[in-house]
């Protein structure tokens, strides 16, 4: 998980414009892809990843979190999720 990236993708994007990345993204389906203006480029699962964590992040510091307690949030998820908990 590259945390710049995401940082930088949750502050430039709102929730809704990272939905319709991860659309684009989606639709691609497979091979290298660039979206978000070319501001996301990989593979089609490692974009929708990114935008996916990015979107989480945006969508909590909308609710009033600042952008390192929204990624702690992210990462407590990820740990819940990893471990089964979820």
């Amino acid at each position: 998980m590259n945390i710049n990236e995401i940082k930088e993708l949750a502050r430039k994007f709102t929730p809704e414009q990272l939905e319709n990345c991860i659309t684009m993204a989606i639709e691609q389906k497979e091979g290298h892809i660039q979206v978000c203006d070319g501001q996301v480029s990989g593979e089609v699962l490692e974009v929708i990843n990114t935008l996916a964590k990015a979107q989480t992040v945006r969508e909590l510091m909308e609710q009033g979190m600042s952008e390192i307690e929204a990624i702690r949030e992210l990462a407590r998820r990820i740990r819940l999720a990893q471990g089964g908990k979820l």
